[in-house]
């Protein structure tokens, strides 16, 4: 698992990543998207959802459905759904991962396979952007 906190140190624009369809991924988890009081000054996105009026990871909305995505280039906030066989579950990005992966809660990991995953090893998942209303904020 990747820490966070050294995953970009240059910043760029994020621009269409995600189409429409939705694009297989792998899933894994990191334990600091369950932390609470965790400062959102240790992610990537972090200017855009403190303008939002947010300042800790238990600040914003349904916080367990936060995570990173690959496709997080730097300062921006996409909104995205993934789904494993049939169960979906949305999760508001506010951080980067590997390319191609997206780093979510093990807690919220944990749905995708009904409540029985291994979170210690990762599952591949479709992801696909859809609406921020998705993202319960």
């Amino acid at each position: 698992m990747q820490s966070k906190r050294s995953i970009f140190a240059a910043l760029a624009a994020l621009s269409g990543v995600f189409s429409q369809s939705s694009t297989t991924i792998s899933v894994s988890f990191d334990t600091i998207y369950g932390e609470a009081s965790e400062s959102l000054d240790v992610v990537a996105c972090s200017q855009v959802i403190e303008q939002m009026g947010f300042t800790t990871f238990g600040t914003i909305p349904n916080f367990l459905g936060i995570g990173g995505a690959g496709v997080v280039t730097g300062f921006d906030a996409p909104d995205c759904e993934l789904t494993f066989e049939e169960t979906s579950i949305s999760v508001f990005v506010i951080d980067g991962s590997a390319p191609g992966t997206f780093n979510i809660a093990p807690r919220t990991m944990n749905k995708l396979p009904n409540g029985q995953a291994d979170v210690s090893m990762p599952v591949n998942a479709a992801a696909m952007q859809v609406d921020s209303s998705n993202c319960l904020l």
